[in-house]
């Protein structure tokens, strides 16, 4: 079935002239169509039902009646999310909670950190700043633990295996805060917030050997959608894993520290400005993957290479400047695309219903058409636009996400119907609509310039017979003016000239490389492999397998593997993967790790002892349950420091996370030195998690919140191997 929906949906998107997209537009058999009524207001209609929209405060004057009215219609919803109180079952016991603030959808009536802060960032300062910083400010929080280091910090909502540091992209915060610093009592907590946060951030999450930050991807926090399967039932992979988009918020937020600290003459900007300049090394050494020209979306917490892409994530890498402009332009041209626009995540899974997988998001697709912008890419920029038009358009709303192929927001596919979540007016897809109009189509940049890079293929659509196109939007109104001639196929600006508010951008039409749109792409991954059989053969690992694959060896491909292969046995700790390969050459997913050999357990009460039998670098985790919440969410993954004393006069913190488990399971790891014969003493130490921010006495969801701070596991055995 998926197949022939697939190739209707190829048949059924038919290169029409633009001009079809002034009144309404056709899609796989359904029509909509949008009418100025009068008094400004507008009607959208579609077989199922209408929509009249008010006149908006802020009016778009196209050729395009269906633009205009789909721009009033991103106020309208902005308008309904525009709340005086917030509510959600887990904090207060859904009581309402004053905040006049931005709700989070029609579903979602809420402040969440990430969708806030895309959605800030998307443009919603421009529209109520006063909402966009409380919604902000009522995302950070000062620790009501007194033995805790204090600080104020930006909250990681609750989330895979009991939040922070499982996930660490409430970093994105400051993606949207970096808007609002005119107000000086807000930029002082910001500046307040941002030191405290990456201080400790620096401290639990980042990796020294890798120069990356640990934690999920961004958003993507829907574990099987995006991970391997198993990880529903443990987390740890990805609490131990890199993510591309994770990674890069941490450079725009360590970029922002630095211009920060040197607005205040602080010192410090020049440490800020190195680790962001390590930190995009790093990531370009790490995510780039060149036999795919593409940026990998994650990796294991070894370094091991995952055949998995996301859109946002690439967005964020080339938008940022992360990617070079050579990667960033391939990347974009290898990134797949379908009719009805870009999934955010490719290649999708075939055991998993629609929601992040087989899905387009709008608010990623504004991130994606930024992208495009950065690279001067006409196809991916018309692409975009087209596809964030044609959803708000057919939905009727700007909905949180929808089906890949069809770009419907609920396809029929038994146990895999999706999208299985989905919201009208869904805060960032609101601020995705209205990025697209004022940067995608208009040009009106965050710092105040107006840089029009419109596809001369939209022309038809966006002008029609007039010779300019017009925007209001705050205090300004942008004019662009047709070139009279559109030999070419981007228009830039020619000129720009101040009419007292009004911004008068007369277009010239250029030629730009233009490289097509991946569209034959193989839509699945092949099945996730089990964890292979591992059996001794004297000095060598017999590993078995069905199926042909490759085996990855401590997170480094160790070769092919067709049913089984032969490894050298060595005395250090040696763990085992597999992935299998499809005839398309796509990989995928990592099985579960097996690792043979022995290790030693160090059991008894802390603190414990161990006696190194060689020099040389070991790996420490711990055996554990965490039963203190659901393996999906929660605020109480407990952390610890694991200090070990070697007697050297050198003592080493190792941060251990033990997100909720569903009983027994191992830890995060982490790497110490000895030398032979030293006698090690281990101990472990309170560290910190998400229960201990005083916001969270709100939370009634679960442990860690009303009930008071909870950051506790049962700690068994430390493990130790040499590596």
């Amino acid at each position: 079935m998926l197949s022939l929906l697939l190739m209707a949906s190829m048949a059924a998107a038919p290169q029409l002239p633009e001009a079809a997209w002034r009144s309404g537009l056709d899609w796989q058999g359904v029509h909509v169509s949008m009418q100025r009524q009068t008094g400004g207001a507008y009607l959208l209609q579609w077989p199922s039902g209408q929509r009249v929209i008010p006149a908006p405060p802020l009016e778009a004057a196209t050729g395009s009646v269906l633009f205009d009215g789909l721009y009033a219609m991103a106020q309208d919803d902005l308008r309904h999310d525009s709340v005086e109180a917030i509510r959600d079952g887990a904090f207060d016991h859904g009581q309402p909670i004053p905040c006049l603030c931005f709700e989070t959808g029609e579903k979602w009536h809420y402040v969440w950190t990430r969708d806030l802060s895309y959605a800030v960032d998307l443009g919603l300062w421009r529209f109520d700043p006063a909402r966009s910083r409380n919604g902000l400010q009522f995302k950070l929080s000062e620790v009501r633990v007194p033995s805790a280091p204090q600080g104020l910090y930006v909250m990681q909502d609750t989330g895979s295996g009991g939040s922070w540091p499982v996930s660490t992209d409430r970093i994105v915060w400051f993606l949207g805060a970096r808007h609002l610093l005119d107000d000086a009592g807000f930029a002082a907590r910001v500046r307040q917030a941002l030191d405290d946060t990456l201080a400790q951030d620096r401290q639990y999450a980042f990796d020294p050997a890798f120069g990356l930050y640990r934690g999920e991807t961004s958003f993507l926090d829907w574990r099987e959608q995006t991970y391997p399967a198993w990880t529903a039932d443990n987390v740890r992979f990805i609490a131990q894993s890199f993510a591309l988009s994770t990674n890069v918020l941490y450079v725009e937020a360590l970029q922002l520290a630095a211009r920060l600290a040197d607005q205040r003459g602080d010192p410090h900007a020049a440490g800020y400005r190195a680790q962001a300049l390590a930190l995009k090394a790093s990531i370009n050494a790490h995510f780039w993957r060149a036999d795919r020209g593409l940026y990998m979306s994650y990796l294991g917490g070894d370094g091991l290479p995952v055949e998995a892409y996301d859109l946002l994530g690439l967005s964020l890498a080339i938008s940022s400047g992360v990617a070079g402009p050579e990667r960033a332009r391939q990347a974009l041209t290898n990134y797949p695309t379908w009719p009805s626009g870009s999934p955010v995540i490719w290649p999708e899974r075939a055991d998993q219903p629609i929601y992040h997988n087989r899905a387009i998001w709008p608010f990623v697709s504004a991130y994606a058409l930024r992208a495009a912008r950065a690279v001067d890419d006409p196809a991916r920029i018309a692409h975009e636009i087209r596809s964030v038009i044609r959803g708000a358009a057919l939905a009727g709303s700007n909905m949180e996400n929808y089906e890949l192929l069809t770009e419907g927001v609920h396809v029929d596919d038994g146990p895999l119907s999706g999208p299985v979540v989905n919201s009208p007016r869904q805060l960032w897809s609101v601020a995705g609509f209205l990025d697209v109009a004022i940067e995608g189509v208009f040009g009106l940049t965050d710092d105040g310039r107006v840089e029009p890079k419109l596809p001369v293929s939209l022309v038809p659509m966006l002008f029609g017979d007039a010779d300019h196109i017009d925007l209001a939007v705050q205090d300004r109104r942008i004019t662009l003016r047709r070139p009279s001639t559109l030999e070419g196929n981007l228009l830039v600006a020619a000129s720009t000239r101040q009419e007292g508010r009004d911004t008068v951008v007369t277009l010239k039409a250029i030629e730009v490389p233009e490289q097509p749109l991946r569209t034959h792409a193989p839509l699945y991954a092949p099945p996730t492999p089990a964890a292979p059989t591992v059996e001794s053969e004297g000095d060598h690992w017999r590993v078995h397998s069905p199926g042909k694959g490759v085996l990855y060896v401590n997170g480094r491909r160790h070769g092919a593997i067709d049913g089984s292969a032969t490894l050298a046995r060595t005395a250090a700790l040696q763990c085992l993967r597999v992935t299998h390969i499809d005839a398309h050459g796509i990989e995928s997913l990592p099985s579960p790790e097996v690792c043979p050999g022995d290790r030693v357990h160090v059991a008894g009460a802390w603190p414990r002892h161990w006696t190194a039998p060689s020099n040389g670098r070991y790996r420490a985790m711990l055996d554990y349950a965490n039963p203190h919440g659901p393996i999906n969410t929660g605020i109480t993954a407990a952390v610890k420091w694991l200090v070990v004393d070697c007697g050297d006069g050198s003592v080493q913190r190792l941060p251990l996370v033990m997100p909720h488990s569903d009983g027994r399971q191992h830890s995060t790891w982490a790497d110490f030195s000895a030398k032979a014969g030293a006698g090690c003493r281990f101990s472990l130490e309170d560290g910190f998690n998400m229960s201990y921010l005083r916001h969270n006495v709100h939370y009634t969801g679960g442990a860690g919140g009303d009930g008071g701070p909870l950051n506790e596991a049962d700690v068994g055995d430390l493990l130790i191997a040499p590596l």
